[in-house]
């Protein structure tokens, strides 16, 4: 057969194969398999290859075969076919291409990929790791930003409407109630659905079912009679026209069949409840409702974890009966099912087999009712005479003194080394029984520390020192043993021995190849300390407070030691620190200072003049120590010494500001105003300044002197017109006078100088406020606005300012915008509750803490909420952290107290004004405008508390 054509040949290939029977129709082996090379379709029965028009590309003869057809793998490809698929994906399209990047793809994507190529990626990728590290920061802080400015500007609905879901917090029951029900949008066949209908089995199907599964044991009596040609079932029965002739029409029901399948039925259920533990059952039949009653599982999967658990725990104590933990858990299984007696009798067969196992022992006491219990410790005992553990159990099982003597003593008979007996025999005896016991007990278990230290303890003075010498030679590892020498010496008045004992131990310590832990010694002198052992506690911390500590690390490491002894309340561990710190320092000015502030707080006053006259010795050029000292004589009433320190003082700083002015407050508290004015003349003249100035002229101003202060004033400004508070005190002493009109002169010179002082804008606005121009007040808080962004001050006191005008929904515009400028600012969040109706108000408060949770305006803010509704413990607890987060507010110190003037008790109203008085609070918007009154300058802090506590309205 001659193939003319391609197409041709496949359709008379398949003519052909149509005729051949199924038997020829056998694959052959090459077909599926890749043809050889130089191979051609027919060329053996003479045929030969030409190309068609659907072939692209010259003819060429069969035997043409290109060179690269012999290369194995690889096809040949017809001419003008695409080159590769790597070309045909390239996209050189102008849409691709970029004339700073390129094109989008890689244009050597085809080329060969080698070390060099590797490296420089590795090389590139580096570089751009470094450069993303170099950026982060900034990008994850400008990306922080720009978040937080779109979450802002397009919120969430969530957010939108989170106070609304707040207020439902509010709801009452009654109104929750009233709500009305949504309608149902579900069909009429969605809404009724048909019940399920349960259809009970008939007993004619159970009857089937058991003829079905039946075995017969005997034939038939037709069977036997006739033999086996009886006829099929129901071939017999007769026909009719009208169909089955049989009366009835079912089959006659046998209700012993049933009967017996029922209780085939329970029987199952009995078996799979039961334990089949080799072939035999221990469920008993007679008690089995009474145990199911008893049984704790809550459902059915309990039931067959206890049964699983129970035939794991009997394979493993029948396959290895010595197993002592196999038992006891089989036993607590038993226990925690509430088969108590059976967990009795399966623990005390584990005793039978595991006789020397002491856990096994110890679970079966603890099983036993107390009557049983100490037969069963005996035998135990018998068997294990060694066992501590038992022995105690023992003597615990007994009620009498006497009886756990007894049993304590047998116990060390058998036992004389357990520390544990010996502790319990002791703990029983009375002091002169104990002491002889002790005796005993050292020479039984002489590497007992504890025996030793008790000993001693008993023992009178001369004793205790050989009783602790001997201690030593036996364990001299331990510290505790020196540490009790120490305090033994100390006790009995030998305090110069206290830091030769405690080198001696740190040298022999070391010397024992005993690792000097710094931390624990620290520990132990704070337990001395706590102990009443002062000098031991000062020589511990001498002696190990520089072990382990590099010179550069000393200070800050000292320091934090001081601190951490501080928050222990181990004051004089803390003191000793500080101590060796100044012994080693004595020139540094901060340790000096950390000090003082310490004597200060937790010392007295003496310690603390003491340590500021060496402070000043050692560091004569630290103002700030002189001024403590001087403050510290003129607090307790000693101004003679006072004024000789700040004398001291000048010489060693001549020309020091501080002091000069330290010395006209000093003369100027004691009524000693001429002294006082010739002090700030001579100081400005030394050393002028602009504090001095200030200074002078509100000495004066005090002094009612208002023309002399103005003076200064003028004369001040001249030398530092940038100083805001001497045009401050100029527009005031000249509203005191009623001259308006110059008050605004000074402000807005003052102003022109210091555009970025807050409080003169401020205090412009209210000048325009009190003559009756809020529109010019309005007009100068927006200037001050616009010359200083984002200040909470300024938009504080232009809400304010409408809120005094009586314009409500302006003050409410106005919080909008400024919570937007300002959005961290507590005093604004704190003025935006009560600016709410009073349902609002809970649920700003909330929006308030989570932007400014540590800020004590909002702190104090939500103490008046509570306060307003009457909730007095809460009140108390916000108030308490208001003044604790920021003791120098001096608006929540006079709220506390005006709220324990109406709650609190005298107790409570004292320790207010106690706190306060330490704290010494300058600051807050209420308590400024008091303390900065000339009538109020010579007031102390309780008398300033109680003049803004009268001054301040009761929160609503």
């Amino acid at each position: 057969v001659y193939c003319i054509d391609r197409v041709h040949s496949r359709r008379f290939v398949g003519n052909w194969m149509a005729f051949i029977a199924p038997e020829a129709k056998k694959r052959k082996t090459f077909l599926g398999e890749e043809a050889p090379p130089g191979y051609v379709p027919g060329l053996g029965r003479g045929a030969t290859g030409f190309t068609t028009r659907s072939d692209i590309g010259p003819a060429r003869d069969a035997s043409d075969a290109p060179e690269d057809r012999y290369t194995k793998g690889v096809r040949p490809q017809q001419p003008g076919a695409k080159q590769n698929d790597e070309e045909e994906e390239e996209d050189l399209n102008e849409s691709n291409y970029d004339e700073f990047a390129g094109y989008g793809g890689s244009l050597f994507s085809s080329g060969p990929y080698d070390e060099d190529d590797e490296e420089a990626d590795k090389i590139y990728m580096s570089i751009d790791r470094r450069m993303d590290c170099r950026r982060k920061e900034r990008r994850e802080k400008l990306f922080k930003e720009e978040t937080e400015k779109y979450r802002m500007e397009r919120p969430k609905i969530q957010q939108q409407f989170s106070d609304l879901k707040r207020q439902l917090a509010a709801v009452s029951e009654e109104e929750w109630l009233n709500l009305p029900d949504v309608g149902d949008a579900r069909s009429k066949k969605q809404r009724n659905p048909r019940p399920e209908r349960y259809t009970p089995v008939p007993d004619s199907f159970l009857e089937r079912a058991a003829i079905q599964n039946k075995h017969h044991s005997k034939l038939d009596e037709r069977q036997q009679k006739y033999g086996f040609q009886t006829p099929l079932p129901g071939t017999k029965t007769p026909f009719s026209a009208s169909g089955i002739a049989t009366p009835g029409g079912s089959v006659p029901l046998d209700l012993v069949q049933i009967g017996e399948a029922r209780n085939s039925m329970l029987g199952v259920q009995l078996d799979q409840v039961s334990d089949s533990v080799s072939g035999q059952t221990v469920v008993d039949p007679k008690g089995y409702l009474t145990d199911l009653n008893s049984v704790t599982p809550k459902s059915t999967s309990d039931v067959g974890d206890i049964k699983k658990a129970r035939l794991l725990l009997n394979s493993v104590i029948q396959t290895n009966p010595k197993h002592g933990p196999g038992w006891i858990a089989s036993a607590r299984l038993d226990e925690a099912t509430g088969r108590l007696q059976a967990a009795r009798n399966t623990i005390m067969k584990g005793t039978e087999h595991c006789p020397k196992n002491e856990d096994v022992w110890m679970e079966a006491i603890r099983l036993q009712p107390p009557g049983e219990s100490q037969s069963v410790v005996a035998q135990a005992i018998q068997q294990l005479p060694q066992s501590v553990r038992l022995w105690i159990k023992a003597c615990s099982l007994e009620i009498e003194v006497v009886a756990k003597k007894r049993v304590l003593r047998r116990a060390l008979e058998n036992v004389p080394n357990s520390v544990r007996l010996w502790k319990e025999a002791i703990e029983l005896e009375d002091p002169e029984d104990a002491l002889v016991l002790l005796q005993r007990a050292v020479e039984c278990c002489p590497q007992s520390t504890e025996m030793w230290l008790a000993l001693a303890r008993l023992e009178t003075y001369e004793n205790a020192r050989k009783v602790l010498n001997k201690a030593r030679e036996h364990i001299p590892t331990d510290r505790q043993i020196w540490i009790a020498a120490a305090k033994l010496e100390e006790a009995n008045g030998n305090e110069s021995m206290v830091p030769k004992i405690i080198e001696r131990a740190v040298t022999s310590l070391k010397a024992n190849q005993v690792e000097i832990n710094r931390e624990h010694w620290i520990n132990d002198g704070e337990d001395c300390d706590k102990g009443g052992s002062v000098a031991t506690c000062q020589a511990i911390m001498h002696a190990v407070i520089g072990i382990g500590v590099e010179e550069e690390d000393q200070i800050p490491t000292w320091l934090e030691d001081a601190e951490s002894s501080t928050a222990h309340n181990a004051y004089e561990c803390a003191r000793a620190v500080y101590a060796h710190a100044l012994s080693v320092y004595p020139d540094r000015k901060d340790i000096w200072l950390d000090a003082a502030y310490f004597e200060k707080n937790h010392g007295t006053r003496e310690s603390l003049e003491a340590l500021l006259q060496k402070a000043v010795t050692h560091c004569p050029k630290a103002e700030i120590l002189w001024l403590m000292a001087a403050k510290s004589k003129w607090l307790a009433g000693d101004v003679p010494a006072a004024r000789s320190l700040l004398a001291l003082a000048f010489k060693a700083n001549p020309n020091s500001e501080d002091i000069w002015l330290a010395a006209m407050k000093l003369e100027s508290e004691n009524n000693e105003f001429q002294r006082a004015r010739l002090l700030l003349q001579k100081a400005r003249t030394s050393c002028p300044s602009q504090r001095v100035f200030m200074k002078s002229a509100k000495l004066e101003w005090m002094m009612n002197n208002l023309d002399e202060a103005k003076t200064l004033l003028d004369e001040g400004v001249k030398h530092y017109p940038d100083f805001a508070k001497l045009w401050m005190m100029l527009g005031q002493i000249s509203e005191q006078q009623d001259s308006v009109d110059n008050a605004r002169e000074y402000y807005n010179q003052g102003l022109k100088k210091c555009p970025k002082s807050v409080p003169l804008w401020i205090l412009l606005a209210k000048l325009e406020e009190k003559s009756g121009l809020s529109t010019k007040a309005r007009s100068a808080l927006e200037n001050a606005r616009q010359k200083n962004p984002k200040n909470a001050q300024l938009w504080l006191e232009s809400i304010q300012l409408e809120i005094r005008g009586g314009r409500k929904s302006m003050a409410q515009s106005m919080m909008a915008k400024a919570l937007q400028d300002c959005p961290n600012a507590g005093i604004l969040w704190a003025v935006s509750i009560f600016l709410e109706s009073r349902p609002q108000r809970k649920t700003r408060s909330v929006d308030a803490l989570k932007k400014c949770e540590h800020d004590p305006n909002v702190l104090l803010a939500v103490a008046k909420l509570f306060w307003s509704e009457r909730k007095i413990s809460k009140t108390r607890e916000w108030l308490n952290r208001a003044v604790k987060i920021d003791p120098d507010f001096g608006d929540a110190w006079a709220f506390f107290y005006k709220f324990e003037l109406q709650y609190g008790t005298e107790s409570q109203q004292k320790s207010v004004v106690d706190r306060a008085v330490h704290a010494e609070p300058h600051h807050g918007p209420n308590w400024c405008v008091v303390l900065k009154e000339i009538s109020n300058w010579k007031k102390k802090t309780d008398e300033l508390l109680a003049i803004v506590a009268k001054s301040l309205p009761l929160p609503t």
